[in-house]
């Protein structure tokens, strides 16, 4: 059975068992649904036999309420139960079609590319195709982000802590799966920021005397209740009491509005988040950076989920004051939202600046699980071994992760620190796959992700390229003149940091014979700066630099006309190429004779 298939059925055995649980779940929500209904008609039934008992029918309504809201919540957490199996359904199927190599229903992060970042422009990260959209199986939008940063951030520390993070998130499918779909319930209408923001900037509004006063007033509105029941006390006492209750929960009603209409933004956040944490306490992991991140959220004082759970059943309990019948009641005999606003005031100062380190927390496990997701869809690939900086780059067997793996031919590839490589070939032999192929085994094995080879060692170095340059109208320059601005970004880049280069054909925009000088002192001053790369060209005078600089090395990729057809074995070879084919073409597609 090949890799496919096996991660194949193991994506259809997911599917099969939470088909069954959420078929389970379907029925239990019936069978809730016809139960509240039940207890509806009961209770109608019981007020209109008892219509003349004011005190029975009361008590009907309440005992109603009561069992009413235990229903609703029981229905709700079955909902919850079943939009989780809907979304665990979803990410399975997903990653089936990913196996057949339709990836393209994922988020393609084209919000992130940066003409002026190092590589991301040039090596296809972010867009459609692009090996973010490949890789990324974030949910949140803050997770989002991290994930680019790390694709981004061109690091080379910790690079054996992050493997072993990815290591480990790929063994714990369940688990990633899970998370992923309780992130995905997250129905956020305001940013992640936003929400941050407001949190640090949040100022109360009420008193300190309102911590007693709804206590107070809730212990006097049961004994005035009681009395009332037991026939000790008329019935206006009570309807007076209720009144002066809404009179002073009214003195603070535009405030608490605007509290309420703020929190019901963020309410079904901070419920999802809760959870999400929760599924972090819950497993233990073994690897240093992931212990380090779960680390920032465990407190030994107080577990962060159970301190962001009460959080939630505040805003969720004020959210609920839309209920008028409920809001009436409660804020006449309890000064109800006094209590919750109070309550929440009090959390948002205690707790309201660790709010940020948690969302984030959560943001980098959302970002991380992706590399284990690929990881796991990937075993065959090899996670790269930490060597010497004498080898920059020695990979046996790589290829590019985007190819069809039955088409893809994977090439070796050796180079060591201050080697500088030409590589010339004719047009469509592969020369700018192949450097694409190499930049991206670099920016992978930086993010401490498995690559695509059969063997890969590396010294942790930083990449920077120089492939796709455009011209620009807004900004009135010219191609060359923007090709120079980038060499000149690489020129000032190397003098503080170590790189590997990767240019194609460099100088476009300028005429041959320039071109052949000005490349040629180019490449001489990389060599000078004791720099190590690559670089394509169509320009063979240029692969004469190997003549006097040792440091130089020729390879090419080679065509073949056969029976007048065009053959490529896109096989990496050491030399020049002889055989270009731009002539070939242009008869062969009959735009020239």
């Amino acid at each position: 059975m090949s890799r496919t298939d096996r991660l194949r059925n193991f994506y259809d055995d997911q599917i099969g068992h939470y088909s069954d649980q959420l078929s389970r779940i379907k029925d239990q929500l019936s069978t809730s649904s016809l139960f509240r209904l039940l207890v509806f008609l009961l209770a109608g039934f019981g007020v209109f036999v008892f219509f003349g008992n004011t005190k029975l029918v009361l008590g009907i309504v309440l005992l109603f309420l009561v069992l009413f809201l235990f229903l609703v919540s029981r229905h709700t957490d079955l909902e919850y139960k079943r939009d989780t199996l809907k979304a665990l359904l979803d990410i399975n199927k997903k990653e089936i079609k990913a196996l057949e190599r339709d990836f393209h229903g994922f988020e393609e992060g084209s919000e992130y590319q940066d003409s002026a970042h190092h590589f991301s422009q040039d090596i296809d990260l972010f867009g459609k195709g692009s090996f973010y959209q490949y890789t990324n199986r974030t949910v949140l939008q803050q997770g989002s982000e991290v994930l680019s940063g790390l694709l981004l951030e061109n690091a080379i520390d910790r690079i054996t802590d992050k493997q072993d993070a990815v290591r480990e998130l790929s063994k714990l499918t369940q688990w990633r799966q899970e998370f992923s779909a309780i992130a995905t319930l997250v129905k956020t209408e305001t940013h992640y920021a936003t929400i941050i923001k407001w949190m640090q900037g949040y100022a109360p509004f009420l008193p300190g005397s309102m911590k007693l006063v709804p206590r107070i007033f809730t212990g006097l509105s049961i004994l005035t209740l009681t009395f009332y029941f037991l026939g000790g006390l008329p019935a206006l006492i009570p309807a007076l009491w209720f009144f002066i209750g809404l009179g002073i929960t009214s003195g603070f009603l535009r405030k608490i509005n605007k509290l309420a209409f703020d929190t019901s933004k963020i309410v079904r956040t901070f419920q999802q988040y809760q959870k999400l944490i929760l599924e972090l306490e819950g497993v233990a992991f073994q690897s240093q950076l992931l212990q380090e991140k779960k680390a920032s959220i465990v407190n030994e004082a107080e577990r962060t989920s159970k301190t962001l759970r009460e959080f939630s059943r505040l805003l969720g309990a004020l959210d609920q004051r839309n209920n008028v019948l409920i809001a009436l009641l409660a804020n006449g005999f309890l000064l109800r939202d006094i209590q919750l606003c109070h309550a929440i005031e009090k959390w948002i100062g205690s707790h309201g600046a660790k709010v940020e380190g948690w969302f984030g927390t959560i943001a980098f496990f959302d970002a991380f699980n992706s590399l284990g997701n690929f990881a796991f869809n990937h075993p065959h690939y090899c996670f790269p071994r930490i060597g010497t900086e004498r080898t920059v780059l020695r990979s046996e067997g790589v290829g590019h992760p985007l190819l069809d793996p039955a088409k893809s031919v994977r090439n070796d590839f050796q180079i060591d620190s201050e080697q500088f490589f030409i590589i010339t070939g004719a047009n469509m032999a592969g020369k700018s796959t192949f450097l694409r192929t190499v930049s991206l085994q670099i920016v992978m094995a930086n993010t401490g992700l498995p690559v695509c080879a059969e063997a890969f060692e590396y010294s942790p170095i930083k990449l920077i390229t120089s492939m796709r340059t455009t011209d620009s109208l807004t900004d009135d320059e010219s191609y060359f003149f923007s090709e120079l601005k980038r060499l000149k970004f690489i020129v000032d880049e190397i003098k503080k940091d170590r790189y590997f280069i990767v240019l194609d054909e460099i100088l476009k925009g300028t005429n041959s014979t320039d071109k052949a000088k000005g490349s040629r002192k180019f490449v001489e001053k990389l060599v000078r700066s004791r720099s190590t790369g690559i670089i394509a060209t169509h320009d063979l005078s240029l692969c004469d630099t190997a003549d006097t600089l040792p440091q130089v090395l020729n390879h090419y990729f080679d065509a073949e006309i056969i029976d007048n057809e065009l053959h490529f074995d896109y096989t990496l070879k050491k030399g020049i190429c002889q055989n270009m084919n731009a002539s070939f073409l242009l008869k062969k597609m009959e735009i020239v004779e």
